[in-house]
Order: C-alpha cells, then structure tokens, then sequence
C-alpha cells in the first residue's frame, strides 16, 4: 500500500516518530500539527532507553550512537541510616542496570532532523476537532487553518489526547494517589561528584516512597542530574491543582509552579527521610527547574477506529516505573512503520497495528501500577532488607521481567 494522507497530531517525540512511520510507510502528504508554539527542545529533563531495546530500536532506524546519551551499567540502593559512614546512605542491595539515558531536548531535536522536508510540521497548531468524514477519511479541524480531510490520522498528542477523546471519550486517567517530583540541573552543582559514579542509577528509598537519580547528556558535550521523585502527599495539603482529580483527571504544575506546601513536603523529604547526600541534591535543583506531575494511568480499549490511530500516551499511559516510556512510543512506530509497508488497504494496517499495541500497552501499565505499589503504595521494611531480600523482592514486583519495555513482537 503506498501513497495518501496521513495527519499526525502532536510533534513531539512519540509525533516525530510516527511521521516518520509513515513516510516510511509510503505516505504522499503528512502534516503534524503541533499545539506548542515554541522549541519543544527546550525540555531538559531525562529518560533511560533499556539497552535491548535500544539494539532493536537503533535496527529499526529510530535511535543511534549519533544521538548523546550515557550509560548506565548498575542500580544501587540505598537508605537512610544515621549509622552509616558514607552520605551517601547505607547500600542495600546492587543490581544490574543496562540503561542507556537521554536528555528530552536532544533527542527529539535529532528525531525531528530526520523528517522530510515535505512533511508539513505545524507550530502553534491546536487540534480542535476529529471527525469522520462523508467519504470515509477522517476531518481533522484546528483553531487557525480550518477543516482538512486525511486518508489517516496519528493521535500522539499525549495523555490528554484530542483524538483519542473524538474516538473514545470515556476513557480517562485515573489518579494513582501520588505524585511525583521532577528536577533536572547541571552536574557541576554537585558537592562532591566523586562520590556517585557517572555509571550508577540511584534509588534512595525511604517509607513511602522513593527517588531515581541518574545522569543524562546537557547536549553540549557534558551531564545533567536528573531526578524523580515518587511519593504521596500527606492528607490535607493543598496541591495547588485547581481540580478535584478523582472527577476531572491529572494536570501537572509547570517549572516554578510549585506552591509552598508542595515545596515544603519535597524538602521535608530531602532533609528528613533522604540520605544526606541524595537530600542535599534535591536541595540544588532551582525552583524553575522543578516541576510536578500527578501519577495516573489508563489503557484505551483499542489503539484504533476506523481510520484513527493512537501513539504513544495517547493510547495507553503507565506509570513511569516501568522504565519505557519513551520506549513504547518508538516501538509504536516501528510497528506502524510495518503495518503500513505490508498491508494492502488502510483496515489491513490499521487491524495489524492493533494486534500488536493494544495488548503491549495493557502489559506495561499492568506492570505501571504493581510496581507503583510496590515502590510508593505499600513499601517493605527497607531498613531490614538485604541484597538477598532485594533480589527476591524485585523479582515478584517486576513479574514478567517486562521492566525496561517488552520485547518487539512479544
């Protein structure tokens, strides 16, 4: 099957990947349309890429060396314990981390090089409407170019997505009943950088809750801390959210929108439940380099209907324990990519693509939510835990061994 249009709604990095699924695939026209008006490369923040993964992405022709990254190699736990000698905590237990990580910006800046030229990127874009047309194509409507007709459009407009909301508008996230905390900052902050090797991912744990800390490119040849941290607020404070998120779903709070209790529990915990080193950390990040995100996760029933796809968030969001985030997003491309190349008619490649997403996304925010619980909502004695009993504990969390993203075609 080889020519049509194809629109992609949300050029970010799921958005990239899929408009290049589908010149890939053979499309004639594509147009994205993307809401933001300004550089999404802007965003600083990190993501880690499982190294098997990453092999079958780079195969596919969606990531490479030439794209900055660091590796990660083991993952050492450690909690808090006045006794212990190092700042660092006392370390609990040390397993295997086969992680390459990326800075956000850098990485879509390449995925975006890699589009077409003939691909109609749109800024400042805003999808309004999706709707089935007379004809069997699909009207894509925007607040400043009108109504356009589509022999296919892409929803990888994230977890508030437009188009899935025109195909299936029930499905919404629900809150998980945490949050999580993220920073990001350049790693000649560090008191100390000797300490924490540039190969090592850090959890610090403590009741409740717990933060990952690894390094990520800066884009110019150095590093970034990144970090996320996962824990409930007490009961009564004030979010800040401006919404009930049991009746209308998540929202996140920007860089520097932080409210004052919010900022006052993150520094509870650095100070009082963290390990010195990993608390003062925290301490470094600015308040403009903060930002918040309410937990949440939800599948949609299918990834299509009639001539509609979902990419990415838009279809299925899990929690980020998984580690495959960004992950899902590229594989999902690459099995667009190969349902467009082999299908005969545009329900071929729709029906094939669903086959494959639709139970792949189920799998990862299945495994969202049991590591949730095990990490945030009802956490074991870590203080009494050693490597043996971290071992056996991760292995029952992790279940399938899907930590990192499933396999492609599995």
């Amino acid at each position: 099957m080889r020519g049509g249009s194809v629109a992609v709604v949300g050029g970010s990095i799921g958005g990239c990947a899929a408009a290049l699924a589908a010149h890939r695939g053979g499309a004639d026209e594509i147009t994205v349309y993307e809401r933001a008006a300004g550089d999404l490369a802007d965003r600083g923040v990190g993501l880690a890429v499982h190294d098997s993964r990453y092999a079958e992405l780079e195969s596919a022709g969606y990531l490479d060396a030439r794209m900055p990254w660091v590796q990660l190699v083991r993952r050492r736990w450690y909690v808090r314990d006045d006794a212990a000698a190092s700042p660092l905590g006392r370390e609990i237990a040390v397993m295997p981390f086969p992680f390459r990580t990326y800075n956000w910006g850098p990485l879509w800046r390449e995925l975006r090089s890699r589009i077409p030229r003939g691909v109609d990127f749109r800024v400042g874009a805003t999808v309004r409407a999706v709707c089935p047309g007379d004809d069997g194509r699909v009207e894509v409507t925007t607040d400043v170019g009108g109504a356009e007709r589509h022999d296919l459009v892409i929803g990888a407009d994230g977890y508030r997505s437009t188009v899935r909301a025109a195909r299936f508008g029930d499905v919404r996230p629900a809150y998980a009943g945490y949050l999580a905390w993220r920073g990001a900052f350049p790693e000649a902050r560090l008191s100390d950088p000797r300490l924490w090797a540039d190969d090592d991912c850090v959890y610090a744990v403590f009741p409740g809750g717990h933060v990952i800390i690894y390094r990520i490119p800066d884009g110019a040849g150095g590093h970034r801390v990144n970090w996320v941290l996962y824990t409930a607020p007490p009961p009564g404070l004030d979010l800040g959210l401006g919404l009930d998120l049991r009746l209308t779903g998540p929202t996140s709070l920007p860089p520097g929108g932080l409210t004052e209790a919010l900022a006052a529990h993150l520094g509870y915990v650095a100070d009082e439940l963290l390990p010195p080193y990993w608390g003062a950390l925290l301490r470094e990040t600015a308040p403009d380099e903060l930002f918040l995100q309410p937990m949440y996760d939800f599948t949609a029933p299918r990834c299509t209907a009639d001539r509609v796809l979902l990419v990415g968030d838009a279809a299925a969001v899990a929690r980020p324990h998984t580690g495959a985030g960004a992950v899902k997003a590229l594989q999902d491309a690459t099995v667009l990519e190969a349902a467009l190349t082999s299908a005969d008619t545009w329900a071929d490649a729709l029906a094939a693509y669903d086959a494959d997403r639709t139970v792949s996304g189920r799998s990862m925010v299945d495994l969202g939510r049991r590591l949730g619980g095990a990490l945030v909502q009802a956490t074991p004695n870590w203080r009494a835990m050693d490597q043996t009993a971290m071992e056996a504990w991760w292995k029952q969390a992790d279940g399938t061994g899907a930590f990192g993203g499933r396999e492609l075609g599995r």
